[in-house]
């Protein structure tokens, strides 16, 4: 590379402290760091503040699912926010007029040489603009495994246009540690360089409600409006959203679930196979996403990387479908296996997501770990699997995964990124360039609550004599309701309130659970309390117990960690906020 061109490369990492971080330390000559900035990130929706955080390995790997009509299925997409979205790209055809011979220090790179270096070769190159890119030594490090292999020999612009939230410095930043050169004058047109031609992979991703709180539209990323997180069943438009990558289109008529034995076999089972051959269950469930209230982490300690969910990426639902460890046994396992061989079990996803538990969450004949195909009485909607779902009731929502294709027995977690390199947590002091291997995934989630209604209780209103004999007024008050639930299938046994930012505390009046359904507590539990307004002062401040005892903490601070998983400090409500909200709380 020609003096000017690294100097012009250094100046441009120059231009944000990501850059310089990365540089610093051990290393102490310009080399390739091989990781990847907010581009590794986008789809999850983190926003990493350090080149450092986003160091992610790529041992996920594609499943070769046949069963899409979509023209993206197969294609184990762009993992936690890659940019790049596959099928087969079509190079636009134009008639060129070449200019001579350029003369310069730079390197100038031939377009065709530039496709030479596809999945076919040694080395892999990518071109954005007139800018020329040697990949080869961020392959290893990006979470999108062999899927990125399908964008090299072309342009990188077609898919930061889908994934717009490429378009921006740090990860300009980034590309440019790998820039080798500019491409020929002579293969441009009026000045640009030919554009690859894609498909919009989002184009087929269904409807949504329009009540949803939306955080990213592509991926699709959206909470329960808080009026539905005030029922025990979440109807199914308005069930959160959570995803990664696009929706595929599949056809249960045609899709089969693979089991891969410890030994390798496999056996198959089509979606009418298991609702002929396996006994059905109906459990109810609440799913809850690891970042639920990571935005209250962030406002009250500090900035956290991720999707900032307030009180609504979590959902209560009825799902039906048969246990998983029925549809092992009859695969072929081997009781004796578990613990020896069969360690964990791996679920993968039509679309390259994939995720693993421990072979104890599905063996627990009270675990009500199954394959679902059905929500809340209707076939299972696109956006929650349809086909068919892993449920694994208890666990962060990460693990139950979606369009389930194939579930493999084995010795290891799953290799995917989202197992390995996400959905973990650290100590308030790490960040950046942390070690993923020394942090466990997370599986079960810690006890949780919110507020998610004020409705005040005053004298003039019509309803107030039925609140005051609900509740025993005698004063002007107001009322808060809200949901609890905690990890584990462990009850919510308790509900404190505090209307004075915790100096003085009373207990909320929980629901009944008799809708529950399943062999433990898998479902949250609704809480309201009235306090009148004379006691009000500072915050008003919920905390839940579960019957393990466990209670949530007073602060974030104490476990603060930079992806602002688990985020259940208490909940605080400015009691100006309380006494200006109307019915629903705004958040």
């Amino acid at each position: 590379m020609a003096t000017s061109s690294l100097q012009r490369g250094l100046c441009l990492l120059a231009k944000r402290a990501e850059a310089v971080s990365y540089l610093a330390g051990p290393r102490s000559q310009y080399v390739r760091p091989k990781a990847w900035t907010a581009s590794c990130c986008a789809i999850s929706g983190r926003r990493h503040t350090t080149l450092q955080q986003c160091r992610y390995s790529t041992n996920a790997h594609p499943s070769n699912d046949s069963q899409s009509s979509s023209k993206f299925t197969g294609i184990a997409t762009v993992i936690a926010g890659s940019a790049f979205a596959f099928a087969g790209a079509v190079f636009a055809t134009t008639n060129t007029s070449f200019a001579e011979q350029p003369s310069s220090d730079n390197k100038y790179i031939r377009l065709e040489e530039i496709h030479e270096h596809n999945r076919k070769a040694n080395t892999y190159w990518v071109y954005r603009g007139d800018r020329v890119y040697d990949i080869t030594d961020w392959i290893p490090n990006h979470p999108g495994g062999e899927v990125i292999m399908r964008a090299v020999g072309g342009s990188i612009e077609p898919y930061w246009n889908i994934f717009t939230i490429h378009q921006k410095q740090d990860v300009y930043d980034v590309l440019e540690q790998y820039f080798i050169g500019l491409i020929d004058p002579r293969d441009l047109v009026n000045g640009q360089a030919p554009a690859d031609q894609i498909d919009d992979p989002f184009k087929s991703d269904p409807t949504r409600d329009e009540e949803l709180i939306v955080h990213s539209a592509r991926p699709f990323n959206a909470e329960t409006p808080v009026s539905d997180l005030q029922t025990f069943i979440t109807e199914n438009a308005r069930f959160y959203k959570r995803h990664h990558l696009w929706v595929p289109q599949l056809d249960e008529k045609t899709f089969k679930l693979t089991i891969e034995l410890p030994d390798g076999e496999e056996k198959q089972y089509s979606v009418e196979d298991l609702r002929s051959k396996f006994q059905s269950h109906t459990i109810t469930a609440t799913m809850q996403c690891s970042g639920n209230r990571r935005s209250h982490m962030t406002e009250s300690s500090s900035p956290t990387n991720g999707i900032q969910w307030g009180v609504g990426a979590i959902s209560n639902a009825e799902w039906t479908g048969v246990k998983i460890m029925d549809v092992l046994q009859d695969a072929g396992l081997n009781i004796a296996d578990l613990g020896g061989d069969v360690k964990h079990v791996q679920f993968v996803g039509a679309e390259a997501y994939g995720a693993s538990v421990p072979i104890e969450k599905v063996a627990d004949r009270f675990g009500d770990a199954m394959i679902v195909y059905a929500m809340n009485g209707k076939p299972l909607p696109r956006d929650h699997g349809y086909p068919l779902r892993a449920l694994v009731p208890g666990t962060v929502a990460a693990r139950s995964v979606k369009w389930i294709n194939k579930i493999v027995l084995s010795e290891e977690e799953s290799s995917s990124q989202w197992q390995r390199r996400d959905y973990k947590c650290f100590g308030p002091n790490e960040g950046g360039n942390v070690d993923w291997d020394s942090a466990v995934a997370i599986q079960e989630t810690p006890v949780q609550s919110a507020i998610t209604s004020v409705q005040k209780v005053t004298a003039n209103r019509l309803n107030d004599s039925r609140l005051a004999t609900v509740y025993g007024l005698e004063e002007e008050s107001v009322v808060l309701r809200g949901y609890a639930f905690s990890g584990g299938g462990r009850r919510i046994v308790r509900v404190d309130v505090s209307p004075d930012n915790g100096k003085t505390w009373q207990q909320a009046r929980i629901e009944g659970d008799h809708e529950q359904k399943g062999c433990r507590a898998w479902s949250w539990r609704h809480w309201d309390v009235a306090i009148p307004t004379r006691l009000l002062s500072g915050n008003v401040c919920i905390k839940a117990t579960d019957d393990g005892y466990n209670t949530q903490p007073e602060t974030f601070a104490a476990y603060y960690n930079f992806r602002g998983n688990l985020a259940n400090g208490w909940h605080r409500m400015p009691v100006k906020e309380v006494l200006s909200a109307a019915v629903v709380h705004k958040r």
